[in-house]
């Protein structure tokens, strides 16, 4: 449609004056589409290359594009400074908080922490489950066990949160490091 638009063709003759604006309006938002795409790959391209300088292994976890490195790399910061795979799990807001009510035990969907590295991380849960067989089998466990589409993902986010923050602390031996 995009394409169409672009190509359209305003003529004031055979029209009147509102579907002439109407069709140069159209046309002007779809050349600022194309223009935009454009840009947006062109960032993307750039932060895949600053990504894959400072930490190519994250770009090879499955999930885990360009975008969301970035976002994880920006919220981690540096070694050190999460203690744990718990404290990252709190900063993204990943961790699970209890709430039980009497002889019930359950944990809901923590709200707090860094909102994009919640994002980041729930991005990554959505793109294993559509594309990873073990993932699809985990959730599948876990429906039959009772659980909601809701927990598996909160839990899936945990064990990302782990894995990214185990990834972080202990690169490999390959990886370089930004000056």
């Amino acid at each position: 449609m995009i394409e169409i638009a672009c190509r359209v063709r305003p003529a004031t003759t055979a029209a009147g004056i509102e579907t002439f604006t109407v069709l140069s309006t159209l046309r002007a938002l779809a050349r600022r589409i194309r223009a935009l795409e454009a840009e947006a790959t062109d960032h993307e391209h750039a932060i895949r290359r600053i990504v894959r300088s400072w930490r190519p292994d994250l770009l090879d976890l499955r999930g885990v594009g360009p975008i969301v490195a970035a976002i994880v790399l920006t919220a981690w910061s540096h070694p050190g400074r999460c203690p744990s795979d718990a404290a990252f799990a709190m900063l993204a807001g990943a961790a699970p908080i209890p709430a039980s009510s009497g002889k019930t035990v359950r944990y809901r969907l923590n709200r707090s922490g860094n909102r994009q590295l919640n994002r980041a991380l729930h991005v990554i849960a959505l793109a294993r489950l559509q594309h990873d067989p073990a993932t699809r089998a985990y959730a599948d466990h876990r429906r039959h066990q009772g659980k909601t589409d809701r927990d598996i993902k909160r839990c899936l986010k945990r064990y990302i949160a782990r894995q990214l923050f185990r990834q972080l602390e202990h690169p490999p031996t390959s990886a370089t490091t930004a000056p």
